[in-house]
């Protein structure tokens, strides 16, 4: 049956009932548009993440309130687990909300969020607080980590300038993101944050590859790689320290020693949510070494359901990304999995002793308070970019199509 317009009365004015009605309507047209674009299957792999993680904080809450409780403060058992139950309530309701801008408004925000955390992370040597030796986070009501937040912002930021290329071959968009990243890079060697800068260079290193250079500049940028290896391990205490002990001794090499026989205490099964001993010896359990807890109570099956789920997360939007015709899609949404999929797999790598310990969170798994909203944050872009009319028929995306030779 047809619907007719409310009769506007003489006045020239909707009834207020007719408004609140197209109001609803229009509320429901934009979910239903948004519900047919994003893709689905993405954001069902990220919430089975958060509702592991979830369980996670759970089981790895008692030992990280038990260590940090004093004779003046005494912390519940499941004090971290409810209050990552209230980030993780923030960080849908910024992933959602993210996820339903439109492409260019993303990047917009991504481009402004990353300026505004380039300033704070400017500001954290100066105005920043140091927790465990570090000084990474201000003090803004609440407290803040410039650096995770600077994350999702610096894939869409470096997406953007590097896609400048497809209108003007000749821009020197390479030289421009890399004195970036060396920016960023010394900004956080100063607090220290060797784990990060690993990270973001890691990301810079596959979205300048994917951006088409020649093998000249990446033999440069490899070497230039291992350079900065070598000077943070001759100059930063905090390099030195942690690939010392990789290599064996220290606070640290035990640390990881540690957490790598939390992890096989529990066998293929587990030993039963909060019935693990090992957990209540390692430091930060909720955070950097909440996957040897996972390994403990809920077994090596768990652990190995974990890691295919970060695979299917990567493959996913790589997949998604292979008819993908916008060269800022295809870059900025590989930088953004690359974030995602590499600090997953630097935490996995570190919990197994297989990598220097980093000081780095399981995403969308470890208890955090500016890592959860920042990574759903980066979620959220991340699905708001990738968004699609599943009725329009697309080409194959190649680089060669936009005059980018390899």
């Amino acid at each position: 049956m047809a619907t007719h317009p409310p009769i506007v009365p003489r006045g020239g004015k909707v009834p207020a009932t007719a408004q609140g009605r197209g109001l609803q309507r229009s509320r429901r047209s934009d979910f239903a548009i948004w519900w047919r674009e994003i893709d689905r299957t993405l954001l069902f792999l990220v919430l089975t993440l958060m509702a592991i993680g979830t369980a996670a904080v759970a089981a790895s809450s008692p030992a990280s309130a038990r260590r940090l409780s004093t004779a003046t403060v005494r912390l519940d058992d499941l004090h971290f687990f409810y209050m990552h139950v209230r980030w993780q309530l923030v960080g849908l309701v910024a992933m959602i909300g993210a996820s339903m801008l439109p492409r260019d408004m993303a990047r917009r925000a991504g481009i402004l969020l990353g300026f505004a955390m380039l300033v704070a992370l400017m500001l954290v040597p100066v105005m920043g607080f140091t927790v465990n030796g570090a000084k990474r986070w201000l003090n803004l009501g609440m407290s803040l980590q410039p650096s995770e937040f600077l994350k999702p912002a610096f894939a869409i930021g470096m997406a953007w300038i590097l896609s400048w290329r497809a209108r003007d071959p000749n821009l020197p968009v390479i030289e421009i993101c890399t004195g970036l990243m060396i920016v960023i890079g010394g900004l956080l060697m100063m607090q220290p944050d060797f784990g990060s800068a690993v990270l973001f260079g890691g990301v810079w290193f596959v979205m300048v590859l994917l951006s088409g250079i020649s093998l000249k500049k990446i033999g440069m940028v490899l070497g230039g790689g291992v350079t900065f290896v070598v000077l943070a391990y001759a100059l930063y205490d905090n390099a030195r320290h942690r690939i010392d002990a990789f290599l064996g001794g220290g606070t640290a090499f035990d640390q990881v020693d540690l957490a790598q026989r939390t992890l096989l205490a529990g066998g293929w099964t587990g030993s039963g949510l909060w019935l693990g001993t090992r957990k209540l010896g390692l430091p930060e359990a909720h955070t950097d070494y909440i996957f040897s807890v996972i390994g403990e109570e809920f077994g090596l099956l768990a652990c190995a359901v974990i890691v295919i789920l970060y695979l299917a997360l990567v493959l996913r939007v790589l997949v998604r990304l292979l008819d993908e015709e916008d060269l800022f899609t295809t870059l900025a949404a590989a930088g953004l999995i690359a974030q995602v999929g590499g600090q997953a797999f630097i935490n996995i790598l570190v919990n197994l002793q297989l990598f220097p310990s980093k000081g780095m969170t399981l995403p969308l798994i470890s208890y955090g308070g500016s890592s959860t909203i920042a990574l759903c944050l980066g979620i959220g872009f991340l699905l708001s970019i990738t968004r699609r009319n599943p009725f329009i028929k697309r080409e194959r995306f190649t680089l060669s199509s936009v005059g980018i030779k390899l």
